[in-house]
């Protein structure tokens, strides 16, 4: 279990970071004010960049600490450019490497409720980590990636996968 979520949501979180580094790099070369970006949508009704960014630590930091047992840090809502997303990253990159592996193995049939539009979704830690925390995550670092992409940021695949190790 361990395995499978930190070192994933540290890889994930830290290629976000990446990503919006070469956004940061590109607006200023381009002379483009960053808020453009992070009030970026795909589309009219979907979330904009910003709040990609937060989903993506929200997923990660309510994952390790409800798969440990412990609470889940709260981060207001309130990043607007890109110094402060990516010290939310930062701050979500250091409590998930504040777990260690017995604090998170062992864990498959744990019982998780979470409160999602006013129901309670009931999982075991492992279909939580897997049907429903991954799966999460990639989507909105996904919606990220190409929120940018759509926005003329030069990036790609290998970007968003982050360095083959």
């Amino acid at each position: 279990m361990y395995k499978s979520s930190i070192p994933v949501f540290i890889r994930n979180l830290e290629n976000l970071s990446n990503l919006l580094n070469k956004t940061s790099e590109h607006a200023k070369n381009k002379k483009i004010d960053e808020s453009v970006f992070i009030n970026a949508r795909l589309f009219p009704d979907m979330l904009p960049l910003s709040r990609q960014v937060q989903i993506a630590s929200d997923a990660v930091k309510g994952a390790a600490a409800r798969l440990a047992g412990v609470e889940v840090p709260s981060f207001p809502d309130t990043e607007t450019t890109f110094a402060e997303l990516q010290e939310r990253i930062a701050k979500t990159i250091k409590f998930a490497e504040s777990f260690k592996p017995e604090q998170i193995d062992g864990n498959e049939s744990k019982a998780i409720v979470l409160k999602v539009g006013g129901n309670d979704l009931k999982f075991d830690g492992e279909s939580y980590l897997l049907n429903f925390v991954l799966p999460n995550l990639y989507f909105h670092t996904s919606v990220a990636y190409s929120i940018l992409r759509l926005n003329g940021v030069e990036i790609g695949k290998m970007d968003f996968l982050g360095k083959i190790q």
